[in-house]
């Protein structure tokens, strides 16, 4: 039955097979159906509005965490990553996780970091997104509940803990996307003038590019082809 604007209202999800079946709820629908139905408007470009169709799924389906280094819903601890797609059901870009920790990181271990606390339950929501399709008739995939298996937790591990040895000891300058197999650190600022603080190899706190953790697209086409058989959408 076609769902009532008045009728629905987004809440946070209680359990994992709640919000599961939201997600599965919001399968087929276009983006410009979801935002009517959410009274929000549907933007021109996405070169200006980078992160609105995550930000329209949060709300549809009750996310709470916001930009804390948490789980987007926090009371049952999954986090949302939506998937676009091309016309091909391939991935088309790198999926963020989260910043990187470049100051007051001594001590930092693969259990308590925010990588792995964002990738230890993921609602994966494929969508749409060749560059030819108008972004409001771009349509909504199947979600998936995922957890890493060990061998994919041990490769992330390895990723993160050679890549944090880098940041630790001040080697940002070196460190470049070719790292890691399939998690890697790039620039992550909303122009090139952005600054934060980081050390240098001497140990000298200087200026430097924020920078994040994203997933390469050899990670998310495997979890494609494992879970979907790209049949996603």
């Amino acid at each position: 039955m076609p769902w009532q604007h008045d009728t629905w209202l987004p809440s946070p999800p209680l359990s994992e097979s709640e919000l599961l079946a939201q997600a599965e709820r919001l399968a087929g629908l276009r983006l410009a159906e979801l935002a009517r139905l959410l009274d929000q408007p549907v933007p021109d470009s996405l070169r200006t509005a980078k992160g609105w169709v995550g930000q329209l799924l949060e709300t549809a389906l009750g996310a709470s965490a916001g930009a804390l280094p948490e789980p987007d819903f926090r009371h049952i601890g999954v986090e949302l990553k939506t998937l676009p797609l091309n016309r091909q059901g391939e991935p088309r870009e790198s999926t963020y996780v989260c910043t990187v920790p470049l100051t007051g990181n001594t001590g930092l271990s693969w259990e308590t970091s925010w990588v792995r606390r964002k990738l230890a339950r993921v609602l994966w929501v494929p969508v749409e997104a060749a560059p030819e399709l108008v972004i409001g008739e771009r349509r909504i995939g199947m979600p998936l509940l995922w957890s890493p298996d060990a061998e994919e937790e041990a490769i992330l591990r390895q990723d993160w803990e050679e890549l944090m040895e880098l940041v630790v000891t001040g080697q940002l300058e070196e460190l470049s996307a070719r790292h890691g197999t399939w998690l890697q650190i790039r620039p992550k600022a909303a122009n090139a003038r952005a600054r934060c603080h980081g050390y240098d190899a001497e140990g000298r706190l200087t200026e430097t590019l924020p920078r994040g953790f994203y997933l390469r697209t050899a990670f998310t086409r495997r979890l494609l082809n494992r879970h979907y058989r790209r049949h996603a959408l």
